[in-house]
């Protein structure tokens, strides 16, 4: 309410003194300091001619939110100056007004007790002018009342200057913290007093070096927003202050970044005639505490245009950078970068509310819709406020009509904004974010940089500036994540393409792309289809669909239901032109061999789980540049032993997953050789009974789950980075070798299931860094002695072992035993620390 009464009044600042004092020193110095501050000041010299001087000055006192006393020795002894006094007090009442006191040369008592020199002139008004008693008792009691107020002391500050400059920053300091508060919480910023706080400490005002921060994020994250409430916090600490915003658009302009800098200088020199002279003015500015925020900076040279360097200002000086391209901010030698985050759930409602609904929450019956916005938006203020301000006053259906729309079309607001940042890529870039919002969202960073390579798009830079332009992030499990808005900025610029989608460069909706391969319209464009076939009905492919699509990169029918079926149905492809392709995924995949013209030196990935397929290709060269990973979680694929041939080929494979090939009986006697294989998984290959003896190895994950295999090889020793070994369910397995116990690097030993286990090996303490072993559900007897040696054993699982008999006691054990259903459980109260 106090604020509302005072940010609407026409005058900032009322000076009140003494002309014959102060007019040509302190006031003048004052008021010159407060116009240059922009601040509206008003002192009686701007009394129009012919005006009422009392009436003119008692509008004016009304008309300001501040009222500044200058008390100096004659103050007293001008009847005007006490009128105005009072007329001030009476404001501070009725108004709410603020009353700063500033005693010029005379002494604060004196002015309240009227003792002194100052004194002396109220005995002299009191002389000349023969005023009534209760007319004096009021100047006394104004006089009384205005000097016990906190003020500023010249004799505490003796440096004119220096008082100027305190009273000028105590000024701004209550008009932005008390006068120019928002009105109401309509337009008040949702959500940022935490990031405020936090950014103001990382300037760190109090600190004496340079200091230059970024603030990192996509458009429309809020940057501008966060920095303008910073600079407006702090800039009073400042003796000069300069927000340049937009910098990105002003510099586009014809001479936009020398205009730029013209208003950079003025704002900070507080001259609007600044010389264009830049070592000059820079110099100038090296004697000057400044804040400098740059808003919305695009390039490195648009900082250098603008301030050259930091070597120009004083330690003391701070600088903001807004930008979404934190390459930026690595040029410019920003200290810290602060990468802004979406707005957390409570908060975004509360926003987006405000524009929607024009109050803090959701109506009743809207609170649905309102979540369904808020997924869409993540916690981006712009897109909250954008849709808000489009939804408002609109009905209940209409809302539901614009949430249905906006699932597969971009608000076009939203959509300029999000596009800047795709703009500045290259093609190559381009085609990497495309790909990224299309296909690989989520996916593994590893496969989709072979995938990239393979397409000549240059990933290890080109990744590096999508996640500096904060357009990507690589998350802590190594996998590609992109805001959801990106997403739909990326399959946005798609549909853009064409109206058609067979002329699109990449189809992910089930929908188009039903209509594409029902219809057999694709064309040359289309690189890429991503297709949930649990979405679709059954699909009949056209012999020559494929045949239509020589761009074809990357293609990928797969299931999101546990229980999917192939609804692609296709009886033979007729020399389908797939020679691009280097990504091939496709569940269920209907005929017993891969295309022949599908060509295995471009292939990155290719998967082909639950298929019927009988054969890769049906000439081993094809084998010879397999880049990376083949998936075949097959029934029939390797019905006997592969060609012993084949294996040099396969010499790049990393990942060889067969998990669930019930057919395969047994492996390629080099197969653990491959150099660059790390994961070999054989789970649910329920006819493998044994494997290969081991001359070498890189292999650190080994599954073996479910399999038939009764025994290891004792060669299993040379696998030296082997950290995980799952064993469960092997339900023949009836020992281990002891030369098992010689793997240095095994963190992981699942033995849980094994049903015909009975013993471990004596030497198990050998191993050097367990983590955990399970040997839960196994008919194991006893554990051996040398488990006490075992110092980094966190998880001993031993439940349901029910034959397990003897037990050394570990005090090593630092995490876990588990051992419900056991035998020893009785026995295990000296464990209960566990």
């Amino acid at each position: 309410m106090a604020s509302s009464s005072r940010n609407n009044k026409k005058y900032d600042v009322f000076v009140s003194f003494r002309g014959e004092d102060t007019r040509d020193n302190f006031t003048s110095h004052l008021y010159s300091a407060l116009c240059r501050q922009n601040i509206q000041t008003f002192i009686d010299d701007q009394l129009n001619r012919g005006d009422e001087i009392s009436e003119s000055l008692a509008n004016a006192i009304e008309a300001s939110a501040i009222s500044v006393i200058v008390f100096s020795e004659g103050y007293a002894s001008s009847r005007w100056c006490l009128d105005e006094l009072v007329k001030i007090l009476e404001c501070k009442k009725d108004y709410v007004q603020i009353v700063i006191p500033v005693f010029y040369r005379v002494d604060p008592s004196d002015v309240r007790n009227q003792t002194g020199s100052f004194g002396d002139s109220f005995s002299k008004l009191e002389e000349r002018l023969k005023v009534n008693t209760d007319k004096l008792q009021t100047w006394r009691n104004a006089l009384k009342e205005a000097a016990s107020l906190s003020g500023f002391h010249s004799l505490n500050i003796r440096c004119e200057s220096e008082l100027t400059n305190e009273v000028v920053n105590h000024i701004l300091k209550r008009l932005l913290d008390e006068v120019f508060e928002p009105r109401d919480n309509k337009n008040q910023l949702v959500g940022v007093e935490s990031t405020v706080e936090e950014i103001e400490s990382l300037l760190g005002v109090e600190s004496k070096d340079v200091y230059a921060l970024g603030i990192w994020g996509i458009g429309g994250i809020g940057k501008t927003a966060i920095a303008r409430a910073i600079f407006d916090k702090i800039s009073g600490d400042f003796e000069g202050s300069c927000f340049l915003e937009n910098v990105r658009d002003e510099s586009q302009r014809p001479g936009g970044l020398a205009c730029l800098r013209q208003k950079l200088l003025s704002n900070l020199l507080k001259d609007k005639n600044v010389m264009p002279y830049i070592d000059l003015n820079f110099r100038r500015l090296s004697r000057m505490k400044v804040l400098i925020v740059f808003d919305d900076v695009t390039c490195f040279s648009q900082l250098e245009s603008l301030i050259g360097s930091l070597d120009w200002l004083t330690p003391v000086s701070r600088i903001i950078i807004t930008t979404r391209n934190k390459q930026v901010l690595r040029n410019w030698g920003v200290r810290k970068i602060y990468e802004m985050k979406a707005l957390e759930y409570h908060h975004a409602i509360e926003l987006f509310s405000r524009h929607a609904v024009k109050q803090n929450h959701p109506d009743g019956g809207y609170e649905e819709l309102s979540s369904k916005v808020m997924k869409y938006a993540q916690g981006v203020p712009l897109a909250l406020k954008v849709l808000g301000c489009f939804l408002h006053k609109r009905e209940k259906e209409v809302w539901e009509s614009a949430i249905d729309k906006l699932q597969r079309i971009l608000h076009p607001s939203i959509l300029e904004v999000l596009k800047i940042s795709y703009d500045s890529l290259d093609d190559k870039e381009k085609n990497i974010f495309l790909d990224v919002a299309c296909f690989f969202q989520g996916e593994h960073v590893d496969p989709v940089m072979k995938f990239f390579n393979a397409s000549g798009f240059y990933p290890e830079i080109g990744m590096s500036v999508l996640v500096d332009k904060s357009l990507i992030a690589i998350d802590s499990y190594i996998k590609i994540t992109m805001h959801d808005l990106l997403q739909e900025l990326g399959r946005e610029i798609v549909r853009q393409e064409s109206i058609d989608p067979g002329n699109r460069s990449r189809l992910w909706h089930h929908e188009d792309i039903y209509e594409v391969l029902t219809y057999n319209t694709g064309t040359e464009k289309i690189e890429g289809i991503c297709l949930d076939i649990s979405k679709v009905k059954e699909i009949r492919l056209n012999s020559n669909t494929f045949t239509k699509m020589p761009k074809l990169r990357f293609l990928k029918f797969y299931s999101s239901s546990v229980n999917g079926e192939n609804k692609c149905k296709i009886s033979y492809l007729q020399d389908p032109r797939f020679a691009e392709v280097k990504y091939l995924h496709w569940y269920g995949y209907p005929l017993k061999s891969l295309p022949s013209n599908l060509s295995a030196e471009k292939l990155v990935l290719l998967e082909v789980p639950d298929s019927d397929i009988e054969r890769l290709w049906d000439c081993v060269k094809h084998y010879s540049k397999l880049n990376q990973i083949i998936h075949a979680a097959c029934n029939k694929l390797i019905a006997k032993t592969p060609n012993p041939t084949l294996m040099p080929s396969l010499n790049k494979l990393v990942i060889l997953n067969l998990r669930g090939s019930k057919s395969l009986k047994s492996l390629p006697a080099r197969i653990f050789n491959l150099e660059f294989l790390i994961k070999l998984d054989l789970s649910g290959c329920s006819k493998l009974k044994r494997l290969p003896e081991i001359l070498s190895g890189n292999i650190s994950w080994l599954l073996l789950r479910g399999t038939a295999i009764k025994e290891l090889p004792s060669s299993i020793e040379l696998l030296h980075r082997l950290g995980y070994l799952d064993l469960s369910d092997c339900k023949r397995l009836k020992c281990l070798t002891s030369s098992l116990c010689k793997l240095k690097s095994l963190g992981v030993l699942d033995l849980h299931g094994c049903s015909n286990l009975q013993r471990l090996p004596e030497c198990l303490g050998q191993l050097s860094s367990p983590i955990l072993l399970n040997l839960a559900k196994t008919n194991i007897e006893r554990i051996p002695e040398s488990i006490i040696q075992l110092f980094v054993l966190r998880y001993l699982l031993l439940n349901y072992s029910e034959r397990l008999q003897s037990f050394p006691k570990p005090p090593f054990l630092a995490r876990g035993l588990d051992a419900d259903h056991c035998p020893l459980q009785s026995l295990l109260g000296l464990f209960s620390k566990f």
